[in-house]
């Protein structure tokens, strides 16, 4: 008895074996879409896929759903298709390409292929002194789309600024706000803290369409009614409505220093007040010749004109 059991396990196995193979049922979305021998040669096939591995520049793919597979026995006769199901699991891939913005004051400009390139374009410019040397950064991009890409002599030409010529400038006697402008770097004997937290849109020099010289000062925008703080202790000796200044505080901080605060919307501190450093004098608006709410500040010694970049911010 025992010996036919065995017997007759053996010829299942053996009629198994001869009409069937085991092989993997493989489904997406619970849906059967084939059948494979090797689920590991498959699943790497679609792992490369989707680390981007078989084109150059795409840096990974996204598939809508990995593949499941199911161990089970399949009839000799029916042949694996693991190439209709490689193409069923991409089909709906997106892809991702990876590149490098060069940005100028967080501001993207320019944009090269590589890091190494970028790394190039900011070396040269240290070198070439440019300007804005310290405001360039790299920033790593993801895309489904290419950019057109910039060659680095090319990124270097149209990001140099020219570093102004270290000279102190004279104005006319008809200048009624300063003497004269300087771009070198005085001692004023005090540190100066910041007087609000912003974006800084216009810097110290700069020539635009709505003023008629260089700019005196440095405009740092933010919403109206942040309040505007003392950069350093002092005594307000003007505080008012002044032309195109709008409402405007000026403090003197001894041996020739100041600094104006323009374009307030409210007025907190009064002429004659004395101020510690830090403390609220009057809130941010855009009163005067402004087109926007921020804060228009500048820092003065003997009446000239200083860049307050050199000391703050």
């Amino acid at each position: 008895m025992i010996v036919l059991t065995v017997i007759s396990v053996f010829l299942v196995i053996a009629a198994i074996a001869f009409f069937y193979q085991p092989t993997y049922a493989v489904s997406l979305n619970g849906e059967l879409i084939g059948y494979t021998e090797n689920k590991s040669e498959l699943q790497n096939k679609i792992n490369q896929y989707m680390e981007g591995n078989t084109e150059e520049g795409v840096a990974f793919r996204q598939i809508d759903s990995v593949p499941e597979y199911t161990l089970c026995l399949l009839k000799k006769d029916i042949t694996p298709n693991d190439d209709e199901i490689y193409a069923k699991v991409t089909e709906n891939g997106t892809q991702y390409y990876k590149y490098y913005a060069i940005t100028d004051d967080k501001e993207e400009k320019l944009y090269v292929a590589t890091f190494e390139e970028a790394e190039e374009v900011i070396e040269q410019l240290k070198e070439k002194d440019s300007v804005n040397k310290d405001d360039i950064g790299i920033v790593e991009k993801y895309d489904t789309a290419t950019k057109e890409f910039t060659s680095v002599e090319k990124c270097v030409s149209k990001l140099y600024e020219k570093p102004q010529p270290k000279v102190v400038y004279t104005a006319s006697s008809s200048t009624s706000s300063a003497t004269g402008r300087s771009y070198s770097k005085v001692d004023i004997g005090i540190t100066l803290i910041r007087p609000v937290s912003g974006i800084i849109t216009s810097r110290y020099g700069s020539r635009e369409s709505i003023r008629s010289s260089s700019h005196g000062g440095l405009d740092i925008a933010t919403s109206s009614g942040t309040p505007i703080k003392a950069a350093a202790s002092g005594t307000v000796n003007y505080a008012g409505y002044n032309g195109s200044y709008g409402y405007m505080i000026k403090i003197s901080h001894g041996n020739g220093v100041e600094t104006v605060y323009a374009h307030c919307s409210q007025l907190i501190a009064s002429q004659g007040q004395a101020v510690s450093q830090g403390q609220v004098i009057a809130k941010v608006g855009s009163t005067g010749n402004s087109t926007g709410p921020h804060l228009h500040f500048e820092v003065r010694v003997n009446g000239v004109l200083q860049n307050p970049q050199n000391y703050v911010y």
